[in-house]
């Protein structure tokens, strides 16, 4: 019996309808998007900021981390995990590194600036991913990182953007250059 794949599309969607249904929505990682990038580029938009996240949004590793790092977490929320494992995603163990490995592995897509971005925002816990973080109800420990990571990309994403617009290239350029620098 030959199991059939999912479509991209429908995992699409799942990843996206995931951070809808855990509270996180696009204009609050694009609120802190904006934060790390508006210092640097005086012209930046909040539609730039929101067009950057949807774009991260498109790939398949963040993707594939957000249900993972969901599913874990709602897991934990349900006490439906195997001890220690149980404790240490509930309490969010500071010790357990695996939320930011998961997190960090789907940076790499955007470099090193994505990658420092997103140690930056493991620490500073800035805007929804404070919220998260702090959540009494929920269990968030995967899903905090899963937004910096979302966020750091998108900001690394803006950057190169504006280096390039400001070389002067032509939206076709920047298009080439995305879709050779982000297969995946």
């Amino acid at each position: 019996m030959t199991k059939e794949r999912v479509s991209s599309e429908k995992v699409e969607k799942a990843a996206r309808d995931m951070l809808e249904e855990r509270g996180v929505t696009l204009q609050d990682i694009a609120d802190i998007v904006y934060n790390m990038q508006a210092k640097y580029a005086p012209n930046l938009t909040m539609d730039d900021c929101l067009e950057s996240v949807d774009a991260v949004l498109y790939k398949r590793e963040i993707q594939h981390a957000i249900l993972v790092g969901v599913e874990i977490d709602k897991l934990a929320e349900n006490n439906q995990l195997s001890e220690p494992l149980q404790s240490l995603v509930d309490t969010d163990e500071g010790l357990f590194g695996i939320d930011e490995t998961v997190a960090l592995g789907s940076v790499f897509g955007f470099g090193s600036i994505a990658v420092t971005t997103f140690g930056y925002l493991d620490k500073a816990k800035d805007g929804i991913i404070n919220e998260l973080d702090t959540s009494e109800d929920k269990v968030h420990t995967f899903l905090d990182d899963l937004v910096a990571s979302i966020a750091s990309s998108a900001s690394a994403r803006l950057a190169h953007r504006m280096r390039d617009k400001e070389e002067e290239r032509t939206s076709r350029q920047i298009k080439h250059r995305e879709d050779e620098e982000l297969i995946g």
